[in-house]
């Protein structure tokens, strides 16, 4: 009994450890000059390369956020935090309805991340679900909110977010998708592209996929909608925008 609690102790002490030490490492701040060389995620890919013996080469070019077009910046807004711009990390409601939906389904995934926690993940942690990587993330996203603009909070995620098997930030996605710069991504290429990116390596967005085809009109209807894209017919259009959350 005493072996029992002396692991639980240590396994809680161990844990909380490892908590605080987010509160400290990494250094955050370097991030408003710097662009990071490789990040967790990336890492964490190269490693399942590895253990699957693939010769696989992380695939990334860095743009800076005055030349990625406007219209894949909003589109991919719409698509993965619409309130980015007003809140400070987190999207308490959004949060709500994953963890009700999560309840309904009896499914865990932890869903209503916004950008700013999809970045402190991708940069210093790992796909996984679980709670504690969960907690960690909450104390990365605090301080990378309380150091950086949201203006480089956005670019950063837009360089280092994953847009399919290997395929790393818009510069890469744009050149590998559609054989163009990200300056130059027009108003149906940047809603597929944002389309894609709950799940960029099980759907590509130059897919034929019925989830890629609802998903990106989705996102343009909303983009024409608030004076974004003027489409080249008169239509009505009345998207369904909880579709996408």
């Amino acid at each position: 009994m005493k072996t029992l609690k002396f692991i639980a102790i240590t396994f809680i002490a161990l844990m909380l450890l490892s908590i605080v030490h987010y509160l400290i490492f990494p250094d955050v701040s370097k991030l408003k000059k710097e662009n990071p060389a490789k990040t967790s995620f990336m890492k964490y890919r190269e490693s399942e390369w590895r253990e699957k013996g693939k010769k696989r080469k992380i695939n990334q070019v860095w743009v800076p956020f005055s030349r990625i077009s406007s219209y894949l910046v909003k589109a991919v807004l719409i698509a993965e935090d619409d309130k980015f711009w007003g809140h400070e990390g987190f999207d308490f409601e959004a949060i709500e309805k994953a963890i009700k939906k999560d309840i309904k389904q009896k499914k865990f995934k932890f869903g209503g991340s916004t950008i700013s926690q999809q970045l402190a993940k991708n940069l210093y942690l790992s796909p996984s679900k679980n709670p504690i990587r969960k907690i960690k993330e909450a104390v990365l996203t605090w301080r990378i909110e309380k150091t950086l603009s949201k203006r480089r909070i956005l670019e950063l995620y837009l360089n280092v977010a994953e847009w399919g098997d290997g395929v790393f930030g818009i510069g890469a996605a744009a050149l590998h998708y559609y054989g163009k710069p990200a300056s130059d991504l027009n108003p149906e290429e940047a809603a597929r592209l944002a389309s894609v990116l709950p799940n960029p390596r099980k759907y590509t967005p130059t897919g034929t996929s019925k989830y890629v085809e609802n998903r990106s009109k989705i996102i343009y209807d909303i983009m024409v909608r608030r004076g974004i894209v003027e489409p080249e017919y008169e239509e009505e259009i009345e998207p369904a925008y909880e579709e996408l959350h």
